[in-house]
């Protein structure tokens, strides 16, 4: 998986195509760990929005009852743009029976020391995994990231190993992600979002 469009070659999936797909395949959760989370285009002289994983997320939610849990790093950088966007999401769990989108915020504490280091102490992750899935990326998850700046990816899918991998190791890999996780999910520095 690559992005932005024009940088993938012939018979490589856009990295955000390659999102959506493995979201909408989920069948019993989708848990995502990023550094940043938008449905907008912000680094445009006009802020734009865009959707695409948004709304998977909410289809996958509301229309196959897939658990979703986001895991969104906040620090100095995170845009405040971006609570109101988790909580839109987070407001719809529950909305139908069965619906359960939950986000909680991920701070990684720091020393006046460390505090003064730029663009450190941030919980730097881009990767998601589900009941059949893992996926590692480089791009945080804001529009500008699939339609303007490179980044790969690469996804861990038993069905589409091509011999490369053997079964076990894709399907050692997505359960590693997923207790790294919950791991992260479960520690003090997973806060709960304020839905204010």
């Amino acid at each position: 998986m690559s992005s932005p469009p024009p940088f993938s070659p012939v018979g490589r999936t856009n990295d955000d195509d390659a999102i959506v797909s493995i979201i909408d395949a989920a069948e019993e959760f989708v848990h995502i760990s990023v550094m940043d989370y938008e449905p907008a285009l912000i680094f445009t002289p006009k802020t734009t929005f865009w959707p695409k994983i948004d709304d998977a997320l909410r289809r996958a939610a509301i229309d196959n009852r897939v658990k979703v849990k986001m895991l969104i790093s906040i620090w100095n950088h995170s845009h405040p743009a971006d609570d109101y966007f988790l909580r839109s999401l987070a407001s719809i769990s529950g909305s139908f029976s069965g619906v359960d989108i939950q986000v909680k915020r991920f701070i990684v504490p720091s020393t006046p020391d460390q505090a003064r280091i730029p663009y450190g102490r941030v919980n730097h992750n881009k990767y998601m995994v589900t009941d059949k899935t893992a996926y590692i990326g480089t791009s945080n998850w804001s529009g500008d990231y699939f339609t303007d700046t490179a980044g790969v990816a690469f996804v861990f899918q038993s069905e589409h190993n091509n011999g490369f991998f053997q079964n076990h190791t894709v399907t050692d890999v997505r359960k590693e992600l997923q207790e790294v996780f919950y791991r992260d999910w479960f520690s003090p520095y997973a806060v709960p979002l304020r839905m204010l």
